[in-house]
């Protein structure tokens, strides 16, 4: 196998399958470094409840599901509460979209089609499919897995339209000695990659860094002396949305893909 990593700080940001990453930046020559920025995910069963019994009485004018996990876990909500078929027939009611191939094929097992869908599984690929559609006075429900999408929520917001959220998932916050140690090893190029397995990973690390007065010093590591590096396009929109514009990414959307394509960018350097 390829040595390109030999003699790099490769930061895992990631909780699962590090030690399985860890071994992959070694056989490539590199130090693995673990700086966990994701806390434990939760199915939110109690915490979602009146939001989704809410949402069975009310419906809306529009559903919006970002994940196909995240689509099942309700449905799977639902069932329990006794209240699936009223679940599904508001979403029937409604006019659904999906972003992610895996969500609109778990829609379509429902018989439903979704009439906006993204084109290259991002949400700014589902936004580019919504900006046609009228939201003003809308009432517009958002399935979420785990992390705001901002973005996407202030695009309805910005356009006039009441948005509900729906998350089967929720993150705890990683441990802030980890996140704190790692702004300081980026602030102080200590480190020469940072790999993001999740969208979540990337906003508790910025979000920190704004509350503590270290946005910009990081940004400006990433855009310098440090390479940010996403398992895929989800991951990158959302250090992309958060000014980091030098991303490398895998085509595979695989943890062992990231790593080859890290190897193979500091080898071709």
């Amino acid at each position: 196998m390829a040595s390109g990593l030999t003699g790099k700080r490769i930061v895992i940001a990631g909780t699962r399958k590090t030690d399985e990453i860890s071994t992959l930046i070694e056989k490539q020559g590199g130090t693995p470094i673990l700086r966990p920025l994701q806390g434990t995910v939760f199915l939110a069963e109690q915490e979602i409840e009146p939001d989704l019994r809410g949402f069975v009485e009310n419906g809306a004018d529009w559903v919006i599901f970002t994940t196909g996990t995240g689509f099942e876990t309700l449905l799977d909500m639902a069932e329990k509460l006794g209240v699936r078929a009223l679940f599904e027939e508001r979403i029937r009611q409604a006019k659904a979209a999906a972003r992610g191939y895996k969500t609109h094929s778990a829609l379509k097992k429902l018989g439903i089609l979704p009439v906006a869908v993204d084109d290259d599984g991002t949400t700014r690929g589902l936004i580019r499919a919504l900006e046609s559609f009228d939201f003003e006075g809308k009432r517009v429900m958002i399935q979420l897995h785990g992390e705001t999408a901002p973005v996407l929520i202030r695009f309805f917001e910005e356009r006039g339209a009441n948005v509900t959220l729906l998350l089967p998932y929720q993150h705890v916050a990683p441990d802030t000695k980890a996140v704190e140690t790692l702004c300081r090893e980026l602030m102080d190029s200590l480190v020469d990659a940072v790999c993001f397995t999740t969208a979540a990973q990337v906003r508790f690390l910025f979000e920190f860094a704004s509350q503590q007065g270290y946005a910009t010093k990081l940004k400006s590591a990433f855009d310098h002396s440090v390479l940010a590096v996403a398992v895929g396009k989800i991951t990158r929109e959302a250090l992309e949305e958060e000014g980091i514009q030098r991303v490398l990414a895998p085509e595979l959307e695989r943890m062992g893909a990231m790593i080859v394509e890290l190897s193979r960018y500091y080898a071709d350097k």
